[in-house]
Parts: structure tokens; C-alpha cells; sequence
């Protein structure tokens, strides 16, 4: 086994010791709870859990200390206690790294009436009370309460209690501000109103956005540089969850935030398994080397919003575990400091136990992959959280598509393209990266001059960084098309028909055509290239005696070339990645991975052998190759909570042998068994007899 990542207590109160918090317990408590929790228990579910930092609430809405700033509400059951201090002192007496939860979202109503400033306005004029608790106020982030106020509270507790550092919860705000301070700041800045809509044509909200952006970073400076200024080995830490990294400047990001935080705690609706460990692959699609936690709820994510229920053992393990899967630390969170239900200890403990067993080789090792996706943050800026959702649906229908072919592969943000990070790929995805610059679009050739492989569908390079639309896509001469027709849709009934014989329409035996899209394009192939499917002719899907093709297929559907440098792309001229996330059809699944398959030009490096749905994650270090397998086969893996696992086996893993390398021992890394192997054609199969949750096999070279 690989040594040991240096212990939590090595690096207690020093500049680096985020990187041995690997396993958080975050404790939000109630307001009632210095009357009614038990701060000991909590000491041994520490212990239990083996976490080895913590995340505490200490002030913000509710203080739960006796703090002396003016303004800020202490717990009326505080009495004579210092809840948070209890706790700072028994996770310190575990050599435990210790964080402070503050929430400035909200004020009482003493602190409204004395600052009616800080209380943020709609768009009516009227100023905001709490939607879920209308006897408090909503706090306008942009104002004096996040700039003046909470500073102080920041000096305070970091002066007063043994910390490393402050995370702040809802601390961006809640949409746009009406208040006269952010109309008379926002129209100095930009020259606008404030927008009253929230449409991507509107330029005024395209301005909000960045308006938005620089007062933010601005706040997370300054209340970092407060914190410094007392104890210099803290930091401030704002929850900033994957789609941040488009809402912030990525330079602030690097500077302040050592360590990233994912709140996606967990799926609701329709949301698969594998939700949270994308997290992970988009986290480090921008900041590869930087820590990165993902936040799970102990209870269930739903829009009904009951934070004090506790939701099934294997979902809780499932949503963990694929966070681990993709190289997220894992954090879970209770709400309530009392614990009437203790059904959720088991399965964190065990979670958190299968990640303190494979900590180590995580440590020393990091992602590889052949295949990436490329996560469109110049496009995805532009949409508030509802509009994000529909835009992205081209790229998890690609996500979901890959997951199915168990495909290992990863992301790359668009704003780090550099040649260093493309070159660590063979095949790129671009799902429907509308917005591109022209310095992007070159990088992109240049890639495929290099000998890298594109697939590319839709709308992709059609607007430029400026969400303005362009009279040419910006990558139609290197994908080989003219566009002869905008988009249009939604339309019923649409078919691609097999042209030819090739490998990107193979496996449709007994089919002359498959289901195609609601959103397309006209597109003309220009240069050598070939068509391995075409448009059917609209036809009519009612009556159902008029059900049927009139016109033989033209146009291209698709158009894939292979260039001078020995790469390849495939374009798509329809919404691929957007309808077969809606619908699921298997026709879809099996034309994407055609697609990365011939992309890629030869066989993948690892392929996994048996009747399952698993998520993949391959990581290579000194001497060393590791192969996470995570088992999301089961009933509920589009629709939770999961209620029980489903093991899987027999699995076979197919590794490629690197170039002068000898296999020395092949273990597992949950158990510790060294495993048989064998060699087949250049590549080490080994078996796994069962697989019930995540494993990871590791590959040991001389």
C-alpha cells in the first residue's frame, strides 16, 4: 500500500491544512439546540465517523456564541453557554481541522428597522420578507450588511475561537436587487437599469451578470483579507457550487478560494447516481489540482424541503460514493443538532470508512482519461439557474451516453484551453457550445492539427463570447459544412436514415433508419467527409394514414472527416445531447458512442466486462494505475431514493499495458486482496467475482 497522507494533527493552525481535511461532519443547528443537544454526542460521532474536520455554525442569522457586535442576534436560549465553543474544543481535542458556518441571508427585524438599507427590494419597491419565515428579512448582498456588518462578525470569531476558517452559506444573494443603492451603483457601472427580465437578449441583464460578479469578488476578498489580518494561516471560504465557476472570475477563484466547496447535496426528481461525481469532473474541468468537497444531506433533496428527515442508508452511500468515484472529498451535513433518527450514522460511517480505506492511493494518484467533455462556461454564463438547466441538457444527455458505454473520460472548461490541457485528451466532446470565441475555435483547430478528435453537435460556435449571433459558425470549415437553414424546432416525427457502411452506423442491424431530433439544422457538407446518415424528409405524424416518408433521405445529418494530422471530427447538425436526455432512446446512447468511438480511432484503455451500469474513473500515479468502479445498477438510479444495492458480478477489467511497463501485483483496494490476472492481447484482464457499492483496483508496475 502507498503511505499515508500526512495526518489532520501535522498540519493543525498552518497554511496547508485544508489538504488533510478529507472527511467533514457539518452540524447546523437550530436555534433551540443550546437547550436541547447534546454536544458530546456529536464528539463521538466525530470519532465514529472518522472525520477529521468539521464545519460548525457559529453566527451570521444566529449567532451561537455571546457575541458583542451590535446587531447581531444571539440565540435567545443561549443563556450562560457557548455552544460553538463546545464544539471547536471537543473536534480540537481530536486534532480535528475546525471551520465556522456563518448565514447572512437573513436579519431580525431590530437590525431592519435600524438599517432598512440592508434589506433587499423587488422589483415592485417593496421590500423583501423571508419566503419561508415571513417574520425576518432577506438582506440585499450587494449592501452595506455584506461590506460593513459582517466583517465585524468575521474579526470576531475568528479572534475569539480556535479556527481555520469561515464558510459562508447563501451569501450571493437571491436575483437582482431593487434597493436604491444597487439601481444607483449598477447604472454608474454600466450605464444600464436594472433588468426586469432575465432573457439572454436582454443587454442589460448580460450586465447584471458582470456587475453581480465583480461586487462579489470584491466581497470574498475583503472579508478573507479581514480574517488574514487576525490569523494568517485562515482563510475565507464561500460555498460555491460547481456553477460558480462560471458566476466568478476564475483569477479571484485561484487566489482565494484554496479549496472548493460542491453543495449539491443531493438528487431530486429525475436526477441519475451520477449527478454528484460530475461535480468532481467539473471542479477540476478548470482548477485540476485544487480540493474539492462535495456537501451531502443526510436527508432528502426535495423542493418540499424537509431538512430535518433522514432519507435511506444507500442513498446516502450512493451519492457519496460517486462523489468519491471522481475525486470529491466527502462532507455530509445534519441539520438540527438533536438526533431523533439515527438511521443515517451507519451508512456515513461506512462511506466515509470505504474513503479513509482508499484515501492513500487517491492521494498519490490523479485523473486520466482519453475522452473529455468540453464544459461550455463561456455559454452557460449567460443563464440564471432555471434557463442553466435547460441549456445544459446537451451535455448530460453526452454525460449519461458515455456513463452507459462505460467510457472513462472527463471534462475540460472552455475558459483553460490551453494545449497542454487539450493534449491530455484524444477526443473532445462539444455537446452544444453555443457561445465560442474566435481564439477558442482556433485552439480547436489547432487541436486537430495536433492529431486530437472532435465530436461537435448542434448550435455549437454559432454565437459569439457575447451570446451576439454570428453570420458564420465559428467552426464550420474545420467540421467540413455550410449552413443552409437556421435551426428549427420543436418538430415531430424525425428520422436519420443509414448512408453507407460505416463504423459510426453499425449496430443498427435490421434498421434502414433511426429516430432523429426536435431541433435542427440544414447543413450542406463541404470537402472530403463522409455522411454516415442523412435527413428523412418531414412527414406529416397525423392522421396515421399520412404517416409516411414521401421524399428519399438527403442532407447530412452527420458529417465526419478525417484530417491531415491524423485527427477526426463528427459533427451533428441536431440537438443529440438534449433529446436523448429527455427520452432516453437507446438508438441515441448507441450514436454517441459510436461517434467517441471512432473519434478516438482505436480501442478505449480500459473496458469493463459484465451485466451492470457503472460509473468509471481511472487515475494514474508514480508506478501505479487505479480503476474506481462504482456499481449504480438498480430500480432507482434515475429516481431515488435508492432503497437498496444491488450487487453486480462477474465484472472483468480490461486494462491496456503501458509502454515498458511489467505488472508487479494487482489489489483491491477495499479489502486489501492482491487479485489474479492474466494477459490478453497486450492488456491485463482481471475479474471481479461481486461488486456490491465502489472498489477501486490497483494496478501496481515496475
Amino acid at each position: 500500500m502507498l503511505d499515508a497522507a500526512p495526518s489532520s494533527a501535522a498540519r493543525l493552525r498552518t497554511p496547508d491544512w485544508y489538504r488533510s481535511a478529507t472527511r467533514w461532519t457539518q452540524l447546523t443547528l437550530a436555534e433551540d439546540d443550546p437547550v436541547k443537544f447534546d454536544p458530546q454526542q456529536w464528539i463521538g460521532i466525530f470519532k465514529q465517523t472518522q472525520s477529521n474536520a468539521t464545519c460548525i455554525s457559529a453566527g451570521g442569522y444566529v449567532a451561537y456564541y455571546p457575541s458583542k457586535v451590535p446587531l447581531h442576534y444571539v440565540s435567545k436560549f443561549i443563556g450562560d453557554s457557548d455552544p460553538f465553543r463546545a464544539l471547536v474544543d471537543g473536534a480540537r481535542s481530536l486534532d480535528m481541522h475546525v471551520m465556522a458556518r456563518v448565514d447572512p441571508h437573513a436579519i431580525h427585524q431590530d437590525a431592519a428597522d435600524a438599517h432598512p438599507e440592508w434589506v433587499m427590494v423587488d422589483r415592485d419597491g417593496n421590500r423583501m420578507r423571508h419566503w419561508a419565515y415571513p417574520d425576518v428579512w432577506v438582506t440585499c448582498a450587494y449592501s452595506d450588511y455584506n461590506f460593513k456588518f459582517m466583517p465585524e462578525v468575521l474579526r470576531e470569531i475568528t479572534r475569539d475561537y480556535d479556527i481555520d476558517a469561515i464558510f459562508a452559506n447563501r451569501w450571493q444573494g437571491h436575483g437582482v436587487c431593487y434597493c436604491d443603492a444597487c439601481r444607483t451603483d449598477f447604472k454608474t457601472a454600466s450605464g444600464h437599469d436594472l433588468p426586469l427580465t432575465n432573457s439572454l437578449d436582454n443587454p442589460a441583464w448580460l450586465a447584471w451578470g458582470a456587475w453581480r460578479r465583480t461586487k462579489l469578488s470584491r466581497l470574498v476578498v475583503e472579508w478573507d483579507q479581514v480574517m488574514k489580518a487576525i490569523k494568517p494561516h485562515t482563510s475565507f471560504i464561500p460555498n460555491m457550487g460547481s456553477v460558480s465557476l462560471m458566476e466568478f472570475d476564475l483569477e479571484m477563484i485561484e487566489k482565494y478560494c484554496p479549496f472548493l466547496c460542491v453543495d449539491d447535496q443531493g438528487r431530486h426528481g429525475t436526477e441519475p447516481v451520477w449527478k454528484s461525481g460530475r461535480n468532481g469532473k467539473r471542479m477540476r474541468a478548470t482548477f485540476e489540482d485544487r480540493p474539492a468537497i462535495l456537501i451531502t444531506s443526510i436527508g432528502p433533496e426535495e423542493a418540499y424541503r424537509w431538512k430535518d428527515a433522514v432519507t435511506t442508508g444507500a442513498e446516502i452511500r450512493a451519492w457519496m460514493d460517486s462523489g468519491t468515484t471522481q475525486g470529491l472529498l466527502p462532507w455530509f451535513t445534519k441539520f438540527n443538532g438533536v438526533v431523533p433518527d439515527t438511521r443515517w450514522i451507519e451508512p456515513v460511517a461506512e462511506s466515509f470508512d470505504l474513503h479513509a480505506r482508499l484515501e492513500s492511493a487517491l492521494a498519490a494518484t490523479q485523473p486520466v482519461a482519453e475522452i473529455a467533455i468540453l464544459d461550455p462556461t463561456t455559454t452557460l454564463r449567460h443563464h440564471d439557474h432555471v434557463s442553466r438547466r435547460v441549456a445544459e441538457a446537451h451535455d448530460m444527455g453526452f454525460y449519461h451516453a458515455l456513463v452507459e458505454a462505460r467510457l472513462p473520460f472527463e471534462m475540460l472548461s472552455d475558459a483553460v484551453m490551453t494545449p497542454e490541457r487539450m493534449d491530455r485528451f484524444k477526443v473532445l466532446i462539444l455537446a452544444n457550445s453555443t457561445c465560442l470565441s474566435t481564439e477558442q475555435a482556433e485552439a480547436l483547430a489547432a487541436y486537430v492539427a495536433r492529431g486530437g478528435s472532435l465530436v461537435v453537435a448542434h448550435e455549437t460556435g454559432f454565437r459569439t463570447p457575447d451570446n451576439q449571433p454570428r453570420e458564420t459558425p465559428v467552426l464550420a470549415d474545420l467540421l467540413g459544412y455550410r449552413l443552409t437553414r437556421a435551426v428549427r424546432g420543436p418538430v415531430k416525427n424525425t428520422y436519420v436514415a443509414l448512408n453507407g457502411d460505416h463504423p459510426i452506423n453499425q449496430g443498427f442491424d435490421g434498421a434502414e433508419r433511426i429516430m432523429g431530433g426536435t431541433h435542427l439544422l440544414g447543413v450542406e457538407a463541404v470537402g472530403e467527409s463522409e455522411q454516415p446518415f442523412l435527413f428523412v424528409p418531414d412527414f406529416p405524424d397525423l392522421p396515421m394514414e399520412e404517416v409516411y416518408p414521401r421524399d428519399a433521405p438527403r442532407d447530412a445529418a452527420m458529417i465526419a472527416r478525417q484530417h491531415a494530422g491524423g485527427g477526426r471530427t463528427v459533427y451533428i447538425p441536431w440537438n443529440i445531447g438534449a433529446i436523448f436526455w429527455e427520452v432516453f432512446a437507446g438508438d441515441h446512447a448507441r450514436l454517441v458512442s459510436n461517434s467517441v468511438h471512432w473519434a478516438l480511432g482505436k480501442r478505449p484503455d480500459v473496458e469493463v466486462e459484465g451485466r451492470a451500469v457503472l460509473d468509471l474513473s481511472v487515475r494514474e500515479g508514480d508506478g501505479t494505475t487505479v480503476v474506481l468502479i462504482n456499481n449504480i445498477t438498480n430500480p432507482m438510479m434515475m429516481k431515488g431514493p435508492i432503497r437498496e444495492v444491488y450487487p453486480v458480478g462477474p465484472l472483468t477489467l480490461s486494462l491496456a499495458t503501458p509502454n515498458g511497463r511489467q505488472l508487479r501485483a494487482v489489489e483491491r483496494l477495499s479489502t486489501g486482496d492482491d487479485l489474479e490476472f492474466s494477459f490478453v492481447d497486450g492488456r491485463v484482464r482481471v475479474t471481479i467475482a461481486e461488486l456490491e457499492t465502489l472498489d477501486a483496483i490497483q494496478f501496481h508496475w515496475s
